[in-house]
């Protein structure tokens, strides 16, 4: 029989994308309480089934093939709790449900407990072996031990039993964090999942004529080709400039430019992405490792691609949408001035502001400044940054950014910081335009 949290979860998966859902309706509609819908909702977005997007609420999305998180392991919170395997070794790779701490009496523990999750307690043997009984692994906190026939349960049940020196709030905390950074990735996707295969690329070899090149210029309308030997072995790329500069050229590989830029499948996107905006490359080759030609990836691609990855709702905040959260827009008009106060995060082991986090906050206001002037994505080039003197905690900054310089391709900003009315930083920012596809 499905508990009622698998019967939200099963409902949720029936709903079609795109449905709005809230805890008071699938508590009404199924006639649960609202503390178990919210639970079930929570489960949902971890599985990649809802996503909840703000200021517009809580939607049913279409689950990813491939998971865009990783769940812990029990061999993994061995690792991250310095822990100690008492009993049930056989189960370590099986994956982390939720974890629950028991510091409630056990007739109230019952009602939270599943197979899988992982039970936090003490030296209270009884919930241990309930636990196990119940198909959750035990993790005991403070260095405690337990008994030979808790640990020979452990065996039986294949369910690991794990010691540690940490107590319960610091072991909760780590596996929390863990869990955290887990749900905050994002699918990365690679050369090979966007590639167009060999069999529907054009190519030349390198005796074929320049009236070769004309050939799939007309039939395909692109301009860049690449170039293979006998073996299928990249020894070149061909485009429009080595053709039209060379009328009177016999082969291909007089005028090709030889030893080409090329990527490998497993390649991230992201990785050749810049590699094309940085050369100015409309395509690439993709090869093995004998340089083999296995297709090719187009910029137009690329950049569908990473709008795509963009879009990917993502759970959780990155440290530097935990920095940039704070920073307020103060602009008026073409007056660009930007302010954020120093948090305990921001700071180094002095209790200054971090170097690292000012770099993040310089590239997220240039972003927003050369976005007013061009809508679209863009690629920080080049940051020179000097600090004048150092920013102490709870003081605040004003940035005060000034475009120089903006062409269809690239934008150039000034950027001064100022603490107290006092210039306590520069800045030299450049980046390139991405047109969007």
């Amino acid at each position: 029989m499905e508990t009622k949290h698998e019967q939200i979860l099963n409902y949720i998966q029936g709903l079609e994308i795109g449905s709005k859902i809230s805890v008071r309706q699938i508590a009404k509609i199924l006639q649960v309480s609202e503390g178990t819908a919210y639970r079930a909702i929570k489960d949902a977005e971890i599985q990649g089934l809802v996503s909840t997007v703000e200021r517009v609420g809580t939607l049913r999305i279409k689950k990813k093939d491939k998971a865009s998180i990783e769940k812990l392991t029990f061999e993994s919170i061995v690792g991250i709790v310095d822990g100690q395997v008492l009993g049930g070794r056989g189960g370590l790779s099986r994956t982390l449900n939720h974890f629950i701490i028991g510091a409630m009496e056990l007739d109230a523990i019952k009602r939270y407990i599943d197979a899988n999750d992982l039970m936090i307690v003490g030296n209270r043997e009884s919930v241990h072996r309930y636990a196990l009984k119940e198909g959750a692994a035990v993790l005991v906190t403070g260095g405690f031990d337990t008994s030979e026939d808790v640990r020979l349960l452990a065996d039986r049940m294949n369910l690991p039993v794990i010691s540690t020196s940490y107590d319960t709030f610091t072991v909760a905390a780590k596996i929390n964090r863990a869990i955290y950074d887990q749900l905050i990735k994002k699918e990365i996707v690679h050369v090979s999942d966007i590639l167009i295969p060999f069999s529907e690329t054009q190519f030349l070899f390198g005796k074929d004529s320049p009236d070769r090149w004309h050939e799939l210029n007309r039939e395909t309308a692109h301009s860049r080709f690449p170039v293979v030997d006998r073996k299928m072995k990249v020894v070149g790329i061909v485009t429009m400039k080595d053709v039209m500069g060379h009328e009177g050229a016999g082969t291909i590989d007089e005028v090709m430019t030889p030893r080409p830029i090329v990527v490998k499948p497993s390649t991230s996107v992201a990785a050749a992405a810049h590699r094309m905006i940085w050369e100015g490359i409309e395509c690439l080759p993709v090869i093995d490792e004998n340089q083999t030609l296995l297709g090719i990836i187009t910029r137009s691609d690329v950049m569908k691609s990473l709008q795509m990855i963009q879009q990917q709702p993502q759970m959780g905040e990155t440290i530097e949408d935990v920095v940039s959260s704070g920073l307020a827009d103060q602009s008026a008009g073409e007056n660009y001035a930007f302010q954020f106060t120093v948090k305990p995060q921001m700071t180094d082991y002095l209790g200054s502001l971090a170097y690292g986090v000012m770099t993040s906050m310089i590239t997220t206001v240039g972003r927003r400044v050369l976005n007013h002037v061009r809508k679209g994505d863009l690629v920080v080039e080049n940051l020179s940054f000097y600090f004048f003197k150092p920013v102490q905690i709870e003081q605040t900054v004003v940035i005060r950014p000034k475009i120089l310089e903006t062409t269809r391709r690239n934008g150039k900003l000034d950027i001064e910081l100022f603490v107290e009315n006092q210039l306590c930083g520069k800045a030299l920012l450049t980046a390139q335009f991405i047109d969007r596809f």
